[in-house]
């Protein structure tokens, strides 16, 4: 097992583990309580198991090397978990806001709502401590190691995090006010979902435009052109192509170099542009490199 699929499933597991904790304790935390936030945050933390199972799979997945069937490798298959766990984000907060919506409308009907007990408050705090630091964690390596999905998986633990904050709030307001303010509970969970609405979608856009083989970004592309142009030898580049494949990048490009070289010569000069691409961007940054004398480029 190499290093980065390692810490991917060791992060991965322990966060797992914490949230089949947090649902257990949360779902009879909310039930005791009779606070609908609270059952609609350990729905949540069930969302986040979930995607910790598909972050273990497509991880293993994306982590095998180039063979017959996929010469570029198996990385799109992380960028597809991170859509997968985008995607579950954006549909458990659609139900958790279609729940709390039918709910105040309830309210508004004249119909009452039990004000939540103090077990729910307990249990949501226990769950902010416990989701941010599962958020820190992932986070950083996550950037370490230039992982999407562990990123997207992060995001589940801090999103969590902040529905809980916003759970302890609700149901401290429905708890000690009481009477008319048991509405805050429905209020908080609403507020809830549209924050993983939001979220979601900002995870989703980056993978399906990975996915639809979108360029790299106009900063990143001009950084690729100014090292490549950089190496003795390169008079110029043009025909830049980019895209991204799972955590690393794929360049495609022309480069003239001076007509009188010979194909030694000229391979050379390719070589320090592929090392001074895989120095900056990760060695398993895919180049193709197509090299053109002076006068054809002049010519075109």
């Amino acid at each position: 097992m190499d290093n980065r699929l390692k810490q991917i499933e060791t992060v991965t597991i322990w966060g797992a583990v914490c949230n089949v904790a947090l649902t257990v304790v949360k779902f009879i935390a909310g039930t005791l309580g009779g606070s609908a936030a609270m059952v609609a945050d350990a729905v949540h933390s069930l969302s986040d198991l979930i995607s910790d199972g598909i972050v273990l799979v497509f991880a293993r997945v994306s982590s095998k090397k180039c063979d017959h069937g996929h010469d570029y490798g198996h990385g799109r298959f992380e960028t597809l978990a991170t859509l997968a766990v985008s995607l579950l984000l954006l549909v458990v907060a659609g139900e958790m806001l279609a729940d709390a919506v039918q709910q105040i409308v309830a309210v508004s009907h004249g119909e009452t709502i039990t004000a939540p007990g103090l077990v729910a408050l307990w249990a949501a705090l226990l769950s902010i401590a416990t989701k941010e630091a599962l958020y820190q964690w992932t986070a950083r390596v996550g950037k370490r190691i230039n992982s999407p999905v562990m990123i997207a998986n992060a995001w589940h633990h801090r999103t969590d995090a902040i529905s809980s904050v916003a759970s302890a709030a609700g149901i401290a307001g429905a708890a000690f006010l009481g009477g008319r303010w048991a509405i805050l509970d429905p209020l908080v969970g609403g507020v809830i979902s549209i924050v993983i609405l939001v979220v979601g979608v900002r995870m989703a856009l980056p993978a399906l435009q990975e996915l639809t083989d979108a360029s790299l970004p106009d900063e990143t592309e001009q950084q690729i052109l100014a090292i490549m142009s950089s190496v003795e030898g390169v008079h110029s580049v043009h025909q830049l192509k980019t895209r991204q494949m799972g955590h690393y990048f794929v360049v495609d490009a022309h480069v003239v170099v001076d007509s009188s070289l010979t194909v030694a010569e000229a391979h050379v000069i390719t070589d320090h542009i592929e090392a001074a691409l895989c120095d900056t961007y990760g060695h398993e940054t895919h180049i193709s490199l197509h090299v053109e004398p002076m006068e054809c480029a002049e010519e075109s």
